[in-house]
């Protein structure tokens, strides 16, 4: 596993688990919770060791399966974000959405809290009153942002004590808005991380035909080719889901992938 570097001196691994639509998407849906607990502990095992949820996946059950599968690990072992929702970005709000997620993941700290969408409705600055808050007693060890423009971004910046960590944005072969509108250039010029969710664009991007033969020439899948593009630059780390534990042991060797230059250049004229 590879590594990128978090403004504090950090090490964050440069594939992390994600959990969208473990346990249910906008609402809880228990059915499969055992088999959802014992994927994301087989991951562990491969070697995952950054999960990434949030307070709206499942209504807060995606955190409650988090919880139950770290119960056993060494907490110190493990880099955990979770996120707010926009509907609570007003101070109190966001106090009680950490102490919530808290409760559900069965922890006294997360590693990175994000704020998961802008809300127009809510002034950043009262929003960073609460989250400072959260840093300053060390309850968050670090904030990010999430779907955040470059203008956002650079507010956010300015409001918070402590560097944010990253701004989270969906990235990847056929997504490329992060490039286009700055954020990328931001984050690298100020020393964040940008964290790509979708690399895979929900399975489209390793659909393409064109991508699966370029892929099949290196014996790769075309998953990998998909990852390894996203991470080809520095200050870049992704987040990926999946409920095949194959697929969760391809995505976590692409971090150690490099590319021929050829390759990226015909990747990146898929767009």
């Amino acid at each position: 596993m590879t590594y990128e570097t978090l403004p504090d001196g950090t090490a964050l691994p440069r594939v992390g688990l994600g959990t969208w639509a473990m346990g249910g998407r906008m609402e809880a849906d228990g059915s499969r919770d055992g088999i959802w607990i014992d994927l994301i502990r087989r991951a562990l095992d491969l070697g995952y060791r950054h999960i990434d949820t949030a307070e709206m996946y499942a209504a807060g059950h995606t955190e409650e399966l988090v919880g139950q599968a770290i119960r056993s690990w060494d907490r110190s072992e493990l880099f955990i974000t979770s996120k707010v929702w926009s509907s609570n970005l007003r101070a109190e709000g966001v106090r009680r959405a950490f102490e919530g997620s808290l409760e559900r993941l069965g922890t006294d700290y997360l590693d990175l809290y994000l704020i998961h969408w802008p809300n127009p409705d809510v002034p950043l600055p009262e929003t960073f009153e609460a989250l400072n808050e959260l840093t300053g007693r060390g309850a968050a060890r670090r904030l990010g942002v999430s779907n955040f423009g470059a203008e956002q971004t650079a507010e956010a910046r300015s409001l918070s004590t402590v560097p944010l960590a990253t701004n989270q944005v969906e990235y990847n072969l056929f997504r490329r808005e992060a490039e286009r509108d700055g954020v990328l250039e931001l984050c690298q010029r100020e020393n964040m991380l940008l964290t790509a969710y979708e690399p895979l664009g929900k399975g489209r991007v390793p659909a393409d035909r064109r991508l699966q033969r370029l892929a099949s020439e290196l014996d790769l899948t075309a998953g990998q080719a998909a990852l390894a593009w996203v991470l080809r630059r520095e200050k870049v780390v992704t987040v990926c889901m999946s409920g095949n534990v194959e697929h969760l042991e391809e995505n976590l060797q692409a971090a150690d992938l490099e590319l021929p230059v050829e390759l990226m250049q015909e990747l990146d004229s898929l767009d």
